[in-house]
């Protein structure tokens, strides 16, 4: 219980900082004493700071009151976000901060799983030099990638990055680096850097639909990624939709296989090119086809989960209103009337930065639930 309440604490002091500890008592429902207790062990670890504002006046004491703020220097992280075509990377400080991004355009999809380590070692060790700072310095690194990833494992189930099934990818940069290194989807990164910094901020419940090389979905459910057995997250590309492509079938087909067939028939290579690498020359109605389809998944999903947001995210907006439409025409007339006016759908264009600083986000929340003691962010040992 001691831990989730300094989560609590230390989550609250980030989303709403510089912030005082009569306000974090009355956010997170805690004592005052209980708050007194968990921010007086954070300050003696520097994870927070002491912000003393001149103007603002204890009642009680009459003195300056203080506010309470993450200590940027408290910890470093890296994110890194791999596409076929590019590796993202971005070293932040404690408080996601970007102090360095570096972006390499590689086809990746290319190569093996041992280049592709050593590309991503590589450029790691850059940017982290690139930020005047050391590898011993660096509590943790996240990768984020399309596909289905085991979180648990660090293992990628399934990838257009990669050329083979169940890889290990995880463990590989980890033995590299000597480092914790955690691996996740791509969308479960970019929700929570919504939450963290965009639409979802303030909000405990949404969804996020990624378009980019292929349709990823992340939920965030009382202010937690929501992950399956062995922290699978969904897929939003193998959900069965009717096929609307006028080949005369009539059997459900995965959502996936409606977007690759639709721009892969109009200048892109399937699902490996995926939305974001067909916007250019894709004709109208192929973007009407992904867009309806698109919008049925989206329409199922304020039925089953009713949230306030849907948040749409990826290179694939760059198709703009031609997908739009019909996806919002879709999620109108296929949303039930029960339903028809509880959810939101946000448009928000990220780019790779801020989808490697959500990788960055990924870690620091791991950082916050470590058994801390007197020497800060607990780290893993170092592999020999």
């Amino acid at each position: 219980m001691r831990a989730i309440n300094r989560v609590h604490v230390m989550d609250t002091i980030r989303r709403f900082g510089p912030i005082s500890r009569t306000e974090i008592s009355e956010r997170t429902d805690l004592s005052p004493t209980t708050v007194s207790a968990i921010t007086a062990l954070l300050l003696d670890d520097s994870l927070i700071a002491p912000h003393q504002v001149g103007g603002i006046r204890d009642a009680t004491r009459g003195r300056p009151r203080v506010m309470l703020e993450l200590n940027p220097d408290a910890a470093y992280v890296v994110g890194v976000k791999l596409t076929p075509d590019q590796i993202t990377i971005a070293t932040t400080n404690f408080r996601a901060d970007v102090m360095n991004a570096l972006s390499l355009p590689i086809r990746i999809d290319r190569q093996t799983v041992p280049v592709i380590v050593d590309l991503v070692e590589d450029g790691i060790r850059r940017s982290v030099a690139d930020a005047e700072l050391s590898m011993e310095r660096i509590n943790g690194i996240c990768v984020g990638l399309p596909g289905v990833v085991e979180r648990e494992s660090g293992r990628c189930r399934q990838s257009p990055i990669f050329t083979t099934r169940d890889v290990p990818f995880g463990s590989a940069l980890s033995e590299r680096l000597g480092m914790t290194v955690t691996v996740d989807s791509d969308v479960n990164l970019v929700a929570l850097a919504e939450h963290w910094f965009g639409h979802g901020r303030g909000l405990d419940d949404f969804l996020v639909v990624s378009l980019e090389h292929g349709v990823g979905l992340g939920i965030m459910y009382r202010g937690e990624l929501f992950r399956g057995a062995n922290g699978l997250g969904p897929d939003l590309g193998d959900l069965l939709v009717a096929d609307h492509r006028g080949n005369g079938r009539n059997a459900p087909c995965r959502l996936s296989e409606v977007v690759a067939t639709a721009l892969g028939a109009n200048g892109g290579n399937g699902r490996r090119a995926g939305i974001g690498a067909a916007a250019n020359g894709v004709d109208p109605e192929a973007c009407r086809t992904v867009g309806h389809a698109v919008g049925t998944a989206v329409a199922n999903l304020i039925t089953l989960f009713a949230p306030p947001k849907v948040i749409l995210a990826g290179a694939g907006l760059s198709l703009g209103d031609a997908l739009l439409q019909p996806l919002r025409e879709a999620v109108a007339s296929l949303t039930p009337p029960s339903r028809s006016d509880v959810t939101e759908i946000v448009v928000h264009e990220w780019n790779d930065e801020t989808w490697a600083r959500g990788a960055a986000a990924m870690t620091l929340r791991d950082l916050y639930g470590a058994p801390w003691g007197s020497t800060g962010p607990a780290r893993a040992p170092r592999s020999n």
